[in-house]
């Protein structure tokens, strides 16, 4: 899908605040309510836009401390992955799940209140998945965390 600049400009108002009232989105990008609840419609539709979420203070929350867990497996067949994955999606706290490249298999994001809370995911993956190796770093300080996309490349 081709998006122009008006395009960009509405899905930078939605990543920035999803409840921006379509009338704020028109006036701010200079169209008129009818055209730009048209083109929130069809940018919906084309799957550019795939949701609208609530953001949630992780701390307000008692949810402080983040993990990135790094996974490494002997085991590279489908049957292990439906296992993993089955095992991963069960543990609320994992809040991302990637595979990659290089040294690692997989990198998992986790958010816990606590270590001993950490310590309890980490007994969960481990007790219910076959793994070689799991290397977890703690976040000291989060430096930039933003779910806004850049729209350049668009």
């Amino acid at each position: 899908m081709k998006l122009d600049t008006i395009d960009k400009q509405i899905l930078a108002l939605l990543q920035e605040d999803a409840e921006l009232a379509v009338s704020e989105i028109a006036s701010r990008v200079h169209l008129s309510t009818t055209p730009c609840w048209r083109r929130i419609q069809r940018l919906k539709e084309a799957g550019v836009i795939t949701r609208q979420v609530a953001l949630l203070d992780p701390h307000k929350l008692n949810l402080g401390v983040t993990v990135f867990v790094l996974l490494k497996t002997h085991q590279h067949h489908q049957a292990w992955f439906d296992s993993f994955y089955a095992a991963v999606k069960a543990i609320p706290e994992v809040v991302e799940f990637y595979r990659v490249s290089g040294d690692i298999d997989y990198l998992l994001r986790v958010v816990v209140p606590d270590i001993a809370a950490y310590d309890q995911v980490y007994k969960r993956l481990t007790r219910t998945t076959e793994l070689f190796d799991v290397s977890s770093s703690f976040s000291m300080e989060e430096i930039k965390l933003t779910t806004a996309l850049p729209l350049t490349y668009a």
